[in-house]
This record gives C-alpha cells, structure tokens and sequence, in this order.
C-alpha cells in the first residue's frame, strides 16, 4: 500500500497522541489511585429520613475546623436543618457535604465556589470544600426537577 507523506505523519501523531492519553490516564488511575466514584454509597430513597445521618440534617461540627453538612433535597425544597434555610459556617473552616435526594434528580450548586453535584435518588452524594472567603453563598438546584424548581434554594453563609 502507498501511502502519502502527509498520511504517514498524520497517522504517527494520532498514535502518538493516543499512547501518551493512555499513559496519563494509567499513571493517574494506579500509581495516583484516581478512580472513579463507587456505588457503594447508596441507600433506599424511601426510606431516607430514617436512616443516619439524613434523618437530622445540618450542620455539625466533626474535627477542629471541619464541618460535616447533611442535606436532604426533595421536591422542590433543600432541607438544611435550619427553618430558614441559612447555615453558617466559619471562615477558614473544612466543609464535608453530604447529600441526597428522596424523590427525583436534583442538582446541587454552591454559587461561587467550587461546589457542584448531582442527586440522584438512592445515591449519596459527596463533595468537601474550604471556605476561605466570608461572604453568602446561594445552594441552588440546577438540574430541572418540575415546575417549582426556582424555587429551590438554601444560603451557606461565611462567617468571620
């Protein structure tokens, strides 16, 4: 077969490129030990608020300066174990959130920071943060849940 210079090169860099995506991507899942989330977390959607710790969400304080926020979002509703939907955290503080949902997917976003999940049902979802900036922060859903989805909002509030 007759190959053209060009094709020859081109072919070169897209094996080339291949291999080299194929070693990053081994180096960060076995000698960095990056996997992907495990399904292990998982819980029965019905039975959310009796089981621990969803069934007393809010804030509570695990470490020095490290935080545990448990969070239960339903039908159009964050659940973040205040009345008024404010938690506050101090500045410099850990934040582990710990998330679910009882009813269908909900999105789960931190305007301004870094946080940003899925809920889906009978999944626990898990994400920390470090708050180093005070300021308010709004929790907002952002995958479309029906027809009171902008409805759906918390504040996290950074404190000195």
């Amino acid at each position: 077969m007759n190959m053209h210079k060009y094709e020859k090169i081109w072919l070169l860099f897209g094996t080339a490129t291949l291999l080299i995506f194929l070693i990053v991507v081994g180096i960060s899942a076995f000698y960095m030990g990056n996997q992907p989330p495990s399904c292990a977390v998982t819980l029965n959607p019905e039975k959310v608020h009796a089981t621990a710790p969803f069934d007393d969400p809010g804030l509570k304080k695990i470490g020095d300066n490290e935080y545990q926020l448990t969070v239960v979002a339903s039908a159009f509703n964050y659940d973040v174990g205040t009345d008024d939907k404010i938690v506050q955290i101090p500045k410099g503080a850990t934040v582990h959130f710990n998330a679910t949902t009882t009813d269908v997917v909900h999105g789960f976003e931190l305007a301004g920071t870094n946080v940003n999940m899925m809920l889906e049902p009978g999944y626990i979802s898990t994400y920390t943060n470090t708050f180093n900036k005070a300021g308010k922060h709004t929790l907002l859903c952002n995958e479309y849940c029906g027809t009171g989805h902008h409805l759906m909002s918390a504040t996290i509030e950074v404190v000195e």
